[in-house]
Order: C-alpha cells, then structure tokens, then sequence
C-alpha cells in the first residue's frame, strides 16, 4: 500500500502545481515477500496452535526432510511449510534475535545474498550462519594481511603470467558488482562475485612485494564494495587497511588494461568429446591455434590413421575436429 500511497500523494502535490514530475520515483525496487517455516499443534478443542520457529527443535533425514519437530514444551509439532511471516502464523522472526546473535551485517548480507531482492526470500538461520562465516573470513584475511607491514606500490608491468591473471580476475569482479549494483540491482550475485574473488585470494600466494600489492588492492576493493551491504565491518576493516573515512571513499574502477587476457584456454574436442585444453595468444590467428590442436599429442591419439574432415573454432573457446 505504501506505493499506492506515494503516487497518490506524488500526483496531489502535481495537481496543487508544487511538483512539475508526473511520478515520484526514476527506478523503482520492489522487494519479495520473506518465508518461514511455520509449526503447529492441535489443542484439546482441535484448534492449530501456531509455535515460533524458534521454540521449536527439528530432526531431518538424510535427504534434509523433517522427520519429527518438538517444541519447547514437549509438544509434537507439525510443520506446515514454508509460508510468509505473519503474526497468524507465528512464524516472524525478530531481527533483533539476529542483530544479537550474529550483528547486524551478517543479517544484511544473508538478506541480500539469499535471495534476488525482488523475489521472494526463504529465512534460513543456516544461511544466516553462512553470511557471518564469510565475514569472519574476509576479516581474517585483512588482519593476516596488515600484519605483514607496509605495502610497496603495486608495478603491473612487472607482473608475471599468474599475478596479471590473478588481478585481471580482481577487476573483473569490481566490473561485474559496479554492473549488478549499479545497472541491475542484483545485489545477490554481486555479493556471489565478491565471495568468489575471497576464495580466488585466499589460495593465493602472498610472500613477494608484487603478491601482496596485488592483495592490497583486491582487499580495498572489497571492502568498498561491501560498505553499502556490512557498513560496520567494512568501516573498521577500512581503517585497519590504512585508509580514512569511507564514507567519502571512491567507489572502485575498473581498469580496463588489467583486464585484458593475454593467453586464452582452448578447449579441444574430437568429434564432439574433449581431448585437450591449449593455451594460445590472446590475439592468436585461426590458422595458428588450428595447428597447435591438431598436433596436441592428446589430439593425435585419436586422430592417428583417420582422415580430418573439418576443423571447426569458435574463436576464443573452442576447437572441434571432425575426424572418420
């Protein structure tokens, strides 16, 4: 109701001749409904007794399926699926439970990772649990990080093969979370991006000047780009990565140099099954990386004392040799 509301008011305010526009809003986000599980039992009368998924403790099967839920009082209770927090129910959780329990950046981030925001969203304490151990690890690694000392500037032309790849794959994601929060509002998969590039970090070596100038970079970028979804963490992770007042901080740029590959993965197939995988030049000719398949040894395995009767590249991706 509250949009009906706006507009209504919006276009009083326009007909009074105090605004000029015909609509209050230049884009506009409607969120999902939030889901719960809801339980109940049936009372002496045969009246459902909703109980709060938080008094009540559930055993599942292999396949995660409730096999027996219980609540605080001995009750056996039976779970009604999942279905949209109301006071009727008694399943709304209280986020103040949360805010206690995990902070409320863990709560944020759950909310906006689980689900698109304009779709509906499944409350999942599991989930919950999983936002606040991904925090937990970008903390980690931003202190592990600061206590090695200070950073020597970041030289991207001295970088070899594995570090150019390594922060190509950091400003990819500053590209993709700018696009997804800017442009289409899919604030789950720009966390999803986020979280991806911590897994890539944490695998990563980080003993040379040229390592860990990478690693500065890709944890400030992280870090403002979480300022907006963990406001509280990124705040203090900020400071401990020398830096001050993020909230006048510049969004991160993309740099467009760092992005560019030099090498592509081919993958090979002979008649249609995967045989090889090639590295080639970015800018490799087709006649080039034609010949580079055909005579990867994988490749020739299953071509010996058979005719090839068409070469087929996707370029960038793929060579498919059709041989009888």
């Amino acid at each position: 109701m509250h949009l009906l509301y706006s507009r209504f008011f919006h276009k009083l305010l326009r007909d009074a001749g105090m605004v000029k526009s015909d609509e209050p809003f230049k884009r506009l986000l409607c969120q999902g409904m939030v889901l719960a599980d809801a339980y109940y039992y049936n009372n002496d009368k045969g009246a459902k007794i909703w109980v709060s998924p938080t008094e009540v403790t559930v055993e599942r099967d292999e396949k995660g399926r409730i096999t027996k839920a219980v609540d605080t009082e001995g009750n056996d209770v039976v779970h009604s699926g999942m279905t949209k927090m109301s006071k009727s129910k008694n399943n709304g959780i209280d986020p103040q439970e949360m805010v206690d329990k995990y902070g409320a950046d863990t709560v944020r981030l759950f909310m906006m990772f689980a689900s698109p925001a304009d779709m509906t969203l499944e409350w999942q304490e599991s989930g919950v649990e999983g936002a606040n151990r991904f925090l937990k690890r970008v903390w980690k690694l931003v202190f592990e990080h600061t206590a090695k000392g200070d950073v020597a500037a970041l030289d991207a032309a001295s970088l070899n093969a594995d570090q150019k790849t390594l922060r190509r794959e950091v400003h990819k994601t500053i590209a993709k979370v700018s696009d997804d929060i800017g442009r289409r509002q899919t604030f789950n998969t720009a966390i999803a991006a986020v979280m991806e590039l911590m897994n890539r970090l944490a695998k990563a070596p980080q003993e040379s000047d040229a390592d860990r100038a990478i690693l500065d970079e890709a944890l400030k970028a992280i870090v403002a780009m979480l300022y907006p979804i963990t406001p509280h963490i990124s705040t203090e992770l900020w400071a401990a990565l020398g830096q001050a007042d993020i909230d006048n901080a510049l969004w991160p740029v993309a740099d467009a140099e760092a992005m560019v590959e030099d090498e592509k993965l081919i993958i090979v197939q002979v008649n249609g099954k995967l045989r090889a995988k090639i590295t080639v030049a970015a800018d490799a000719a087709k006649d080039a990386v034609e010949t580079m398949a055909l005579n990867d040894e994988h490749v020739v395995k299953h071509t010996e004392g058979k005719t090839v009767r068409k070469v087929i590249y996707v370029p960038g991706k793929l060579v498919n040799i059709v041989a009888n």
